[in-house]
């Protein structure tokens, strides 16, 4: 789940599927009941038609609350104190593991590191920002946590091959889906 309309979307399914959401957030569901084993595969085959995934090991769930506090991290916490933190620190905070775990278990799953996803979000995140025209440069780079107008600059031109101003003049501003990006 990486968005409130996602969130809806599941507490909507466990809704009609009998069971009471006792908390739901980014990547995380407790219900209750329990749910049998046949309830288990009821709930899978409902996610699954609304373009989910029920995980049940430890590790792919681990793996999907970095990848939701990431995209929770660049593209919803502006007005959140978040930004001050580095994504190491805002990571173990929010997952309450260490970080070297954390980012092994995630390259090994992923096929990339936590940086390099965290910086394709950033890069979505800039092409939405950049897609409004309301904002320059600059006021992007600080929005989005870079350190200058040039960082930013540089940044997105090695992962999309064009300057956020050739970007920004597109007709068709290619933009992938949160939950697709960094899809090896």
């Amino acid at each position: 789940m990486v968005c409130q309309r996602c969130i809806e979307t599941v507490r909507s399914v466990l809704k009609e599927q009998g069971f009471k959401v006792l908390s739901i957030k980014l990547g995380e569901v407790e219900i209750d009941p329990t749910p049998s084993e046949i309830q288990t595969l009821q709930l899978s085959e409902a996610l699954t038609a609304k373009g989910f995934e029920l995980l049940q090991d430890k590790k792919s769930q681990t793996v999907e609350q970095i990848k939701a506090a990431i995209v929770q991290w660049v593209h919803y916490s502006e007005k959140d104190p978040v930004q001050n933190l580095n994504l190491s620190e805002y990571l173990v905070r929010e997952i309450g593991a260490d970080y070297s775990s954390l980012s092994h278990l995630f390259s090994a799953s992923e096929g990339i590191t936590i940086e390099k996803f965290a910086i394709l979000q950033k890069i979505e995140r800039v092409k939405e920002l950049l897609s409004y025209g309301e904002l320059t440069s600059s006021e992007i780079a600080f929005k989005t946590g870079y350190s200058s107008a040039a960082h930013l600059s540089s940044q997105f031109k090695k992962e999309t091959g064009m300057t956020p101003g050739q970007y920004k003049n597109l007709k068709d501003k290619n933009r992938n889906p949160l939950d697709q990006v960094g899809n090896v």
